[in-house]
This record gives structure tokens, sequence and C-alpha cells, in this order.
């Protein structure tokens, strides 16, 4: 690349002679779309959502842009003449669900995208396919299924009876367990696939120079393997434990009313409730707890890649 002085400097770019100009304007036209998307589906839509949880509701359900601060006081339960923390209660069982759900998906990924990365293309293929086959099918209807598994006719239910854990005639949902199985069940492949990506690509060498300097099991996986896995891990915790933050139908249907969640209390202000501006400042709560999870992951992720 070189330059000469004034507006009309001579620039080379891609073997061609242009101008800065020219180069502005093909980076705005090449950019231009996916951030008009952008601003349009993620950007607008976040703002409005803001801007309408310091609004307040009507008598009749209708929005009163009067900014207030009352729908975050409600939230943090200092609306009425004492102080509840049902909402805080919702909130805290929301991160505390996604991170048990983010957690287990790690323990039976982690091995897992081990043991498919080993195996011959075909079979991997294979397994990688089976991993994938519950994309294919909606998560209303993996859920529903979860139900009739879990019914008190079926041998699951009538095995935890047989062990106690159950009475005889009641089923396993709804529950918290049934909650964390479908949970579980719904976010795994987003932890095996970008695990599965990083395993297939380790450096195997180093692995072997860990075992020539007779690094014993425990420190070959600490130094050799596990620092290779952490863009896996990352890219795994951020894909399972954001969803898992906001989502509703598995805890609707498999844990009843006694089991909400966030995504739940969301769905039910901008639906039945007719609560809009609450609605929104749940969302923003939400958000804002997301943002945090993800604003610590990149920190952690920094000070792991300096140590490495």
């Amino acid at each position: 690349m070189f330059t000469k002085p004034g507006d009309t400097a001579q620039l080379l770019w891609n073997g061609e002679l242009t101008t800065r100009g020219r180069l502005y304007r093909l980076g705005l036209g090449l950019a231009g779309g996916p951030v008009l998307w952008l601003g349009l589906f993620l950007l607008a839509p976040s703002v409005v959502l803001i801007a309408l949880a310091f609004a307040q509701r009507g008598a009749y359900g209708q929005i009163e842009w009067t900014a207030t601060l009352d729908n975050f006081v409600r939230l943090a339960g200092l609306g009425g003449d004492r102080w509840t923390g049902d909402y805080l209660l919702i909130l805290w069982r929301s991160v505390w669900m996604a991170i048990v759900t983010t957690a287990l998906s790690l323990l039976l990924s982690y091995p897992l995208a081990f043991f498919i990365a080993s195996r011959t293309p075909r079979t991997r293929y294979l397994l990688l396919s089976l991993v994938m086959v519950p994309f294919c099918t909606n998560m209303v209807i993996r859920t529903y299924a979860w139900q009739l598994l879990l019914s008190r006719q079926l041998p699951i239910a009538r095995l935890a009876a047989m062990l106690g854990f159950i009475d005889a005639e009641s089923s396993l949902y709804p529950s918290a367990f049934a909650v964390y199985l479908g949970m579980v069940s719904t976010f795994l492949p987003f932890a095996i696939l970008p695990l599965y990506t990083n395993v297939e690509r380790l450096d195997w060498s180093i692995v072997e120079a860990a075992h020539d300097l007779y690094a014993s099991r425990w420190r070959v996986f600490r130094h050799a393997i596990l620092p290779q896995t952490i863009p896996g891990l990352s890219a795994a915790i951020i894909l399972t434990f954001i969803p898992a933050m906001g989502t509703f139908v598995v805890p609707d249907l498999l844990g009843g009313a006694n089991y909400m969640l966030v995504g739940s209390l969301i769905q039910q202000q901008f639906g039945a409730s007719r609560n809009l501006p609450f609605g929104a400042a749940a969302s923003f709560a939400l958000m804002a707890m997301t943002l945090a999870v993800l604003f610590l992951l990149r920190r952690h992720g920094k000070e792991a890649a300096r140590e490495g």
C-alpha cells in the first residue's frame, strides 16, 4: 500500500490503484447490509424494550409513556407495603437452573466429544448426525414427549416408585427433576458441537510431550488438554447458559405453575397479564444478567490466554 499527499491519495488494493474514498464506499457497501439487519432486528427492538421498561401500565392495560422506576422497584420486591422476594427468587432460580443445566451439559458433552472425535470418519459422522437429530424436532414436541416418558404408566416412573422416590400413583412431572432432565436434553447438542469441533483440532504432540516428561494423567489433562479446549468450553457455555436463562417452554410444561422461571414470567406478562412495561423490565434484567455472564467469560478467557 502507498499514498500520495492530498485528498486523491492513491492506494494499492487487490492489485489495483484506487482512492481512500472508494475503499470507504466499498467497505460501507459490504458491511451496510449486515449492519442494517442488526440495527433493525436487534438494536431497535432492544431500544424499544428498554424504553418500555421505564413506562407505565394504564388502568386498561394500555401503555403510558411516563418515565418511572416502578417496574424495577416491583421486580426488586419493594412495590408493596412490605418487601417480598418472589421476583428475586424467580431470577435467582433462573440463574441457578441455567448454571446446573450448563454444568451437567458440559459434564456429559466433554467426554462424549472426545469419544466421537476418536471414532473412524464414517462412525463419527453417524454419531454427529444422532447428536443433531433433536434439532429436527420442535422443542415443544420434545417436551411433550418427556411428559409421556415420565408419566406414571411408563417404566421410568414405576422404577422411581419402586425405589421410593415417588408415590406409586404419581408421575415424575411436574417436578424439578423433570425440568432439569428436559433442559439438559434440550441444550446438550449446543454443548457437544463446539466441543467436538475444538477436540477434533487438538495438537496431540503436546499431549505426547507431557507423557514423555512423565506427567501424571491429571497433569496431562490439566496442562496439555484442558488449555486447548478452553475455546470450545467457552463457546459451549455461551450457547448453553444464555438460552437456558430465558427458556420458558420446558419449565412450563415439565415444572408446572410452582416452578416459574424468568422466561415464564416474561411470557406471562406479555401474554395473559398484559403488563408490557413490567415484562419489559424483567426482560431488561434478563439481558443485564446475560451481558454480565458474557463479560465474566470474556474476562476469564483473556486471563486464561495470558496464562497460556
